[in-house]
């Protein structure tokens, strides 16, 4: 295995957690703040204009936060599964002991290609249309 590897790929991912709850707490301090300011507004401390302007800010931080939340969920299940990409190639391949000596460590199989035969559709006799007679019509002088 590539231990180096597997090292950067665990400290990755160390990152990515710690980083999904830094901005977790992060997020939990911004909501706590317009929680005391919507109680400020309750009380008559600032403007409702004031509180909008707040709210407006409040919000556009939120989509952030969240935005590189997802971001950093998404980057840890990518390593996740390249850690485990990893780890299952490892595999152990299986040996015997016998008296003439190890056996097994099957070698891969060389997998032919089957040749797909081309198949030609069958040809359908054309259907016969009827022929339908018009009728004469004379006019009438």
């Amino acid at each position: 295995m590539n231990e180096s590897f597997f090292a950067q790929l665990l400290k990755d991912f160390n990152v990515a957690g710690e980083l999904i709850r830094a901005r977790q707490e992060e997020k939990q301090g911004l909501l706590n703040d317009f929680d005391s300011e919507c109680k400020r507004f309750f009380f008559g401390k600032i403007s409702e204009r004031a509180l909008m302007s707040s709210v407006r800010k409040t919000n556009d931080e939120l989509h952030r936060l969240d935005a590189e939340i997802r971001q950093n969920i998404a980057k840890s299940r990518r390593l996740a599964d390249r850690a485990g990409r990893l780890t299952s190639a490892q595999a152990p391949i299986g040996f015997r002991a016998t008296l003439s000596g190890i056996s097994g460590g099957n070698k891969k199989k060389i997998v032919k290609k089957r040749t797909v035969k081309k198949r030609t559709p069958k040809k359908t006799p054309a259907k016969k249309r009827k022929v339908v007679k018009k009728k004469k019509t004379t006019r009438k002088k």
